[in-house]
């Protein structure tokens, strides 16, 4: 969109203020919202004395800055307007939207037509800042126009390039996977830098230090077989009681920092650095045959598949045909752009003798960029299957680093202070659970498919196999949790139980089992570094998408591996509908009903109802051990705990008062109580409304010759 265009020209210039000023004063953190937002911040450049003025002078950039930005779209509407009216058109002919220097878009209109709407447009490479050189460029010094004083920095500013892919109808564009190779393949004609930052949209850098963190660990001693460094996700905007568990802690600093012993953290599709031949189809430089899992294959067969070219490959002849070391799939699964394929060599094997200067943006590589961004640019080629991100899943990112690992490449899991990246999570319940359930559906359709890790290759750490495994399968925990949230609550209602007369052995089986989860909980929360409230709230909204996307899931799957149908997906948006002015997390408290709230509902009212109907039990004198009803009772009350915040979600500004949801609970519990003691049909012939109690006895029917006994089970 032309928007989005213009928004970025904005920010370039914005930058070359910008980013001076931050490398002359030491700013941390780099984003300019998140610096002016911070009630102190400790001085950490060497020039203290011009600070207060330049920070002055470069906050008030900055609102001109959000000014313009805000304006861009009645601007743009106002500007084609105008080119418009004057071109004299008539009613019906298209209405064009004009760029500032009076040429027409060539992407989406803001009134859609023929070949300028949404999936049907041309593709789009536009530079806004070239190639910086290689040597220090130091800035002017102070001025009348310009009072900040730059001549001792470094103004020099990274490549910015606008890449708008083409669309065309009848094409299937691979949302984010397809756009990430186009990009993959964009960059390497523009640039061809060795190492790929993947950041999402709503992501932003926050410690400068990031890229050289993770290139150490691509450049380090034995570190070329990795080939990405996967960072932790960090949120802001969640609220302070992180209410439907957004920061994912026991994930990201426990889970993936545990993979880190072994072959690595899996992709979790932002805030990672890709080594770019990876995504290449590559094989690691150095491999055992058979892998972790039989290590003894090494001796007996060997690994030549890659070989670095000798130092003929790497002259300065060499170099000017093109021929740099060789691909490690056909040239044509890269598709039929020679710029890019030649490319790839450069990138595997940099050579000392390449012109740097060659990488500057003209007119012939904007072209080149260009047609490798084409919607027909794929077509019979290996790209989505054996080269860039994979197609055919919603979660790409698990499976791309999955076919990393199985080539025998590694990555590593690197967690800095400040955070490295920020990005946005979506605090509504709704929003949330959609997240949840394309998570859930990709990795289920990851186990139905070819890239299942039980079939993977043995160069796969046996634990990171299992690892995988776990990855690809655990929203069946869905069906399993359905019958634990529900059963016993129901036995307190029918009068039936699936555990008769617990023995003695049970309670110790029991505890034995409590107290080794509860062990491995102290230990994973001392491990990880994550606290006790945020380890528990973990649990809880596992529980709460385990009843819900977890289960829509699995049935989501189910259809479509029977009956062959394709899902479609809400994307997550994460746009706060409420008044932020008034309150950051109004939208906390929106309520959007969806049917994934469902089966969450419904064991919320199955528990209140059977603890209800047992309480009344024990007062009706129809059950006399009530020290045996407690235990059950206790359980349910422990579900319902574990559902309160999906309770306070879907009371919507109700739910801001803790009390109320309570308040509820005890108002259903009582009213099932009293109804069920007070309406005798209900309860049978047991009980002071009965006549003698049935339970601990045997009933006994009698049908022509069929004599039927039923134990009704404890208490």
């Amino acid at each position: 969109m032309l928007l989005t265009y213009e928004a970025m020209v904005e920010a370039a210039k914005f930058a070359t203020v910008w980013v001076p000023f931050c490398r002359k004063h030491g700013i941390e953190p780099r984003g300019p919202e998140s610096y002016f937002e911070l009630k102190s911040h400790p001085y950490m450049g060497r020039s203290q004395e011009d600070f207060v003025n330049d920070r002055r002078r470069v906050r008030k950039e900055y609102d001109e800055f959000k000014a313009r930005i805000n304006g861009l779209e009645h601007d743009i509407k106002q500007r084609s307007d105008a080119y418009n009216a004057a071109r004299g058109l008539k009613d019906g002919e298209p209405r064009a939207t004009w760029m500032a220097d009076g040429s027409q878009w060539e992407g989406t209109w803001v009134e859609p037509s023929e070949n300028h709407r949404k999936g049907d447009h041309a593709g789009i490479v536009l530079v806004l800042v070239n190639h910086p050189s290689h040597s220090r460029q130091l800035g002017p010094p102070a001025s009348a126009d310009n009072p900040l004083d730059f001549s001792m920095v470094d103004v020099r500013l990274p490549m910015l390039v606008y890449v708008s892919r083409e669309k065309r109808p009848g094409f299937n564009h691979e949302k984010k996977a397809g756009a990430m190779n186009a990009l993959t393949r964009c960059s390497a004609v523009l640039t061809n830098s060795p190492f790929i930052l993947n950041l999402d949209c709503d992501h932003y850098i926050n410690n400068s230090q990031a890229l050289r963190a993770g290139i150490c660990f691509m450049l380090g001693r034995d570190s070329d077989t990795v080939a990405f460094v996967q960072f932790p996700q960090r949120f802001e905007g969640v609220d302070p009681t992180d209410l439907y568990a957004n920061h994912n802690r026991i994930f990201f600093d426990g889970t993936l920092r545990a993979l880190d012993g072994m072959q690595g953290p899996i992709y979790v599709g932002t805030g990672c650095l890709f080594r770019r031949v990876t995504l290449y189809g590559f094989d690691p430089p150095r491999i055992n045959v058979g892998g972790p899992c039989f290590p003894s294959l090494g001796g007996m067969f060997a690994k030549t598949k890659y070989e670095k070219p000798g130092l003929e490959m790497t002259t300065k002849a060499a170099v000017a045909k093109g021929k740099h070391g060789f691909l490690p799939l056909p040239k044509k699964a890269y598709g039929k752009s020679d710029a890019f394929v030649d490319s790839i060599p450069r990138a595997s094997h940099p050579s000392p003798f390449a012109d740097a200067a060659a990488v500057a943006a003209d007119e012939a590589t904007i072209s080149e960029a260009v047609a490798v961004t084409t919607a027909a640019y794929e077509k019979k080629t290996g790209w989505g299957s054996d080269i860039g991100w994979v197609y055919g899943t919603v979660t790409e990112d698990v499976v791309t680093g999955y076919r990393m690992h199985i080539k025998g490449w590694r990555s590593r899991y690197c967690s800095i202070y400040p955070h490295a990246f920020i990005g946005t999570a979506p605090i509504n319940l709704t929003e949330r659970l959609y997240q949840v359930l394309r998570w859930s559906t990709g990795s289920l359709e990851i186990f139905f498919s070819r890239n299942n890790p039980l079939f993977g290759s043995t160069f796969l750490h046996p634990l990171q196999r299992v690892a995988y495994i776990n990855i690809t399968t655990y929203p069946f925990t869905a069906l399993f949790l359905i019958f634990y949230t529900t059963v016993p609550a129901l036995s307190f209602v029918t009068g039936h139980f699936i555990v008769q007369r617990p023995t003695t052995m049970f309670y110790v089986y029991l505890a034995i089992v409590l107290g080794t989860l509860l062990i491995l909980a102290v230990l994973e929360v001392k491990w990880a570094g994550v606290t006790v409230f945020e380890w528990f709230r973990n649990g809880q909204f596992w529980m709460t998408a385990s009843c819900s996307a977890y289960l829509a899931a699995v049935c989501q799957v189910v259809v479509k591996v029977v009956f062959r149908r394709d899902i479609s997906f809400k994307l997550t948006s994460k746009q706060p509908a409420g008044d932020e002015k008034k309150d950051p997390y109004a939208d906390l408290y929106v309520v959007r009903w969806t049917w994934l709230m469902v089966t969450p509902i419904i064991i919320i009212l199955v528990n209140i109802i059977g603890s209800a109907v047992a309480f009344a039990k024990v007062l009706d004198g129809e059950w006399t051990h009530w020290l045996k009803v407690a235990g059950g009772v206790f359980f349910n009350f422990w579900v319902l705990f574990h559902l309160y915040p999906f309770a306070k979600g879907i009371l919507g500004k109700h739910g801001k008062t803790p009390v109320v949801v309570l308040v509820w609970w005890a108002f259903t519990f009582v009213i099932t109580a009293v109804l069920y003691i007070n309406i005798p049909h209900i309860h049978g012939p047991g009980g002071k409304h009965g006549h003698g109690g049935a339970m601990g006895r045997h009933a006994h029917h009698h049908a022509g010759n069929t004599h039927v006994t039923e134990l009704y089970g404890w208490p």
